[in-house]
């Protein structure tokens, strides 16, 4: 789980990277042997220390305080519960919330086991959410960190129902949670040993069970090398496993005798379920060829160790075993870290997941810490402390960052939900293995209902609630018969068929009754106080009549979460122009004569962000319906591999051409580039004239990779253009390029469209994919908005002024409010060029001038610029029937500067 790549982080930048990849090329041969990349951690990358307890570095100058208050328990069913808690800073840390499984192991109806890959694979790893339905599991998190540049097995052990699916790695520090057949939670660093036994006698230790490529420690030694492994038919990966470089002599073995043997190459029987391969390389695959020979017998013993009490168990004594990555507390304190903490990011805020226990062994604790938006997760060091406090007495960091996920049944559902947002949204990354709740209770007698719904809504949007039923073990029955009433108080809105129309902000009470029962479910109807930042993505900046533009808006609250709005929630303003919005869709219908800036305002409950318009043309620039020049790919480092081409029948394009663009960054190592290169022989592709913006409809594969294009402008020097800094879309999506802000100067050429996946945080981000690109138009404004700083010269307490050396008379002198200077509104719609709003009802001044907007409310030490809250230290007052704002807020948010002379009480604007 190294750092991910978030563009409200910091982060190095593509073209360092870009120019160090480039740099390094000459340097670089093609390897025999590929550096897996961990998920969690890049293992090999960095010899091991000796155990450390880092603070966190974001609070290293201060000695910071923490609460953990809970925010609310539901069961999930008979024996598990699900709590969500505020991690909350005494400094100005975001609150972080962690959500909690806990699972009464005492229950004779709850177990907890091991989920895989798909159809029980160890190699083909799925979501979460994938695993607990293919599983039938009523709750689970994210497991074991594994292999992102390999098969993506799991790094530790892996047993479910007793089985060993895959055995531990010689990795030090490396500790794993089990439930033994008794039912009681072990949390230990364990090693594995076995050996193969041939019908002759001879002996042969084996290595380990379903494991890729990995450098064993101490040593750093390649852990396939004259070593003998078993892989068994979970393994379903197409290699045993790649980039070893070691030759391998295979066995087949079925029923305890050997049915194929093949020297130097891989067999492709397929491994029966009662059967396994067995592989060497060196020494080992001359035992297999000495002793191993069609017809004869063969078995083989192993077993887990514990390197903490020395006691070898047989893999059967465990009912299941889900690997981790360093311990985190140990009798009921924070431990010291067993492994080397900066390969997962340890001393950073991510996101994280840790599976612990009580002291009496009768609780186990599932435990995630969300990162998202706002909310950044919390250090290793904040994780010990969070474990501690809800109970836990042994606990295990597991796989975190990207892979941190928990799923679980609501109160009356049926099917599993994500219990909270994954870093990446609702987008869920496929990973290895899990930790999976199940339930074997019967089904009971009716015990509840409830009301099922979202807590928090939007105004002007419709909600659906829903009545779901419960029995006596907290399982699901059909509701089916039961005739729900529906009523809310306070009345915030009003209820339709079990839709909400909410019409106004505040907390309520949703209840509904079904006969005897009734449920209620706590709501906030969101007003704009709840909101921190409002945004809008437009498709294009372009005023023209005519013209149809997406404006999607975007809400984070000041709980740091993020969240689509409705369309219908928002409410629109136009200035310049007329038009409206249906289903998040502007168009364009007449624009104002000499028009030369559109405003189209987006507001929730008042709160509003504007989008800024200007007069110009788009042009078409590439369809991919009649390419006439070559496409080629290239990766770097060149061992990529990948292709460019023009396809048809792309899902959403079936009827049209697009340029597909395919990468495998598996054989990469560092920072690496997948493009897709346009007519190199010709320099790029030319774009006419200076155009500002370029909108492409671009197909997303989830990735989280970053999209970029290259052009070369009339200077000759090439410029990178960040299309999407994460794609986290699968389909299509319509995005715009500020190509002037990024620097592209015409006459240009358009090079490259590509992929980049930086080695920061790597394992964060899918290594094989593919997306495409259609319909890119260019946009050509005639300029820029533009604005001009007026200088103005006034004194505190005169009428008198100058503009730009023109004296004027003020509407009422300049005063002072705890030493803040304060103008007239009118004066500075007048003196700087500006259109100013008000809105008696919620006393809200508006000011919209070149590209910029701001809010302001009368008696509010807070304004909004361009969409984001901020507060201020002086507010906006009436006096004497007009409105004054404070000076240099205003001025300095309009981008002018504001000088004060003490000796003459001289204010100066620039």
């Amino acid at each position: 789980m190294r750092k991910k790549l978030h563009p409200m982080k910091r982060r190095p930048t593509v073209d360092a990277a870009h120019s160090a990849a480039t740099t390094n090329q000459a340097h670089k041969k093609a390897p025999k042997i590929v550096l897996p990349i961990i998920a969690g951690m890049l293992v090999f990358s960095v010899p091991f220390q000796s155990p450390v307890l880092l603070m966190p570095s974001a609070h290293a100058a201060t000695v910071v305080s923490y609460q953990l208050l809970k925010q609310s328990e539901m069961p999930v069913t008979s024996g598990v519960r699900q709590i969500d808690y505020k991690w909350v800073a005494s400094d100005s840390s975001p609150t972080e919330m962690i959500h909690v499984l806990k699972i009464d192991l005492t229950d004779p109806y709850v177990e907890l086991n091991a989920m895989g890959g798909k159809g029980g694979s160890v190699t083909a790893g799925q979501s979460v959410t994938g695993m607990t339905k293919e599983t039938k599991a009523v709750a689970g998190v994210n497991g074991d960190v594994f292999g992102t540049a390999n098969e993506g097995a799991p790094i530790g052990a892996q047993i479910k129902d007793g089985e060993l699916q895959v055995s531990t790695s010689q990795l030090n520090g490396m500790y794993a949670f089990a439930i033994t057949n008794d039912r009681k939670p072990m949390i230990d660093n364990f090693t594995f040993s076995g050996t193969v036994t041939a019908e002759s006698g001879n002996t042969f230790a084996l290595a380990g069970i379903n494991k890729s490529l990995y450098w064993a420690e101490p040593g750093k030694t390649n852990s396939h090398v004259n070593a003998l492994y078993m892989y068994t038919n979970e393994w379903t990966a197409p290699q045993r496993p790649a980039g070893t470089g070691t030759t391998p002599t295979e066995a087949l073995v079925v029923d305890g005798v050997v049915t194929e043997v093949v020297p130097g190459q891989e067999i492709t029987t397929p491994v029966p379920p009662n059967g396994y391969i067995l592989r060497g390389h060196g020494t080992a695959a001359k035992f297999i060829t000495d002793n191993l020979y069609p017809g004869v017998h063969v078995s083989s013993e192993y077993n887990l160790k514990s390197q903490t009490t020395g006691q070898t168990f047989d893999p059967s004594f465990f009912k299941m075993m889900v690997s981790g990555h360093t311990i985190l507390v140990d009798q009921g304190k924070a431990a010291a870290f067993s492994r080397d903490i900066a390969g997962v990011s340890g001393a950073s805020s991510r996101a994280r997941t840790a599976v612990g226990y009580s002291q009496d062994g009768n609780t186990a604790y599932l435990v995630t810490v969300e990162e998202n938006g706002g909310r950044n997760g919390v250090p290793l060091k904040e994780l010990q402390d969070i474990m501690v406090r809800i109970g836990a007495w042994k606990a295990v960091n597991m796989d975190g960052g990207g892979s941190t996920t928990m799923v679980a049944r609501p109160l009356g559902e049926f099917n599993v939900a994500l219990a909270h947002p994954t870093s990446a949204g609702t987008y869920q990354r496929p990973v290895a293995n899990g930790i999976g709740v199940y339930t074997t209770a019967p089904q009971g007698e009716l015990k509840g209902i409830v009301a099922s719904g979202p807590k928090t809504v939007f105004m002007g949007q419709e909600t659906r609630f829903s009545l779901k039923a419960y029995d006596s073990y907290y399982n699901p029955i059909d509701p089916k018969g039961l005739n729900p009433v529906w009523n809310i108080n306070p009345e915030v809105g009003y209820f339709k068929d079990g839709l909400l129309i909410a019409n106004k902000p505040g907390k309520t009470t949703v209840k509904v009754t079904a006969g005897s029962t009734s449920s209620s479910i706590g709501v906030e109807v969101l007003g704009e106080a709840a909101i921190d930042r409002l945004t809008v993505q437009p498709s294009s900046m372009v005023l023209r009549a005519g013209a149809v533009i997406n404006v999607p808006v975007k809400a984070r609250l000041k709980d740091g979460s993020e969240t689509a709005v409705a369309p219908t929630a928002i409410k629109w303003e136009f200035k310049g122009f007329k038009g409206k919005v249906s289903n998040g869709q502007l168009t364009i219908e007449s624009v104002e004569n000499n028009a030369a800036v559109g405003y189209a305002i987006a507001r929730y409950d008042g709160f509003g962000t504007a989008v800024v318009l200007t007069p110009g043309s788009e042009k078409s620039f590439e369809t991919f319906e009649n390419v006439t020049y070559p496409l080629e790919f290239k990766g770097l480092p060149a061992e990529l591999a990948g292709s460019a081409s023009v396809v048809s029948g792309l899902p959403g394009r079936e009827s049209s051409n697009a340029l597909s663009l395919k990468y495998d960054f598996t054989n990469g190592t560092g920072s690496r580039f997948a493009y897709a290169v346009m007519n190199a022989a010709g320099g790029g592709v030319p774009v006419e004239g200076s155009p500002s913006a370029l909108t492409l409809d671009v197909m997303g594969d989830s990735s989280l990779n970053y999209l970029r294009a290259e052009f070369v402008g009339a200077d000759g020097k090439a410029v990178m253009v960040d299309v999407s800094r994460i794609i986290d879309w699968s389909g299509w999506k319509t995005i715009r390029v500020d190509l002037a802000a990024a620097g592209v100067k015409g006459p240009a050429k358009l090079t490259k469209l590509y992929v980049v996946n930086l080695a920061e945080g790597q394992d964060e981000r899918a290594l094989q994919g593919e997306v495409a690109f259609d319909n890119l138009t260019l946009q050509y404004p005639p300029s820029p908005v533009t604005t001009t700083n007026p200088t103005i010269v006034m004194k505190l307490g005169s009428a008198k002024a100058t503009v730009n050396g023109k004296s004027v008379t003020l509407p009422a002198p300049v005063f002072s409010i705890n030493g803040n200077s304060y103008l007239p509104l009118k004066f500075v719609a007048e003196a700087m060029g500006a259109d100013v709003g008000w809105e008696a009802s919620t006393k809200r001044v508006t000011v919209l001038r070149g590209s910029k907007m701001i809010d302001l409310w009368i008696g509010k030490s807070e304004l909004a610029a361009d969409g984001v809250r901020q507060k201020i230290n002086a507010e906006p007052v009436i006096r004497n029937s007009r409105t004054y704002v404070p000076l240099r807020i205003v001025s300095e948010q309009l981008g002018q500067k504001v000088t004060w002379d003490e000796k003459t009480r001289t204010i100066t604007i620039r």
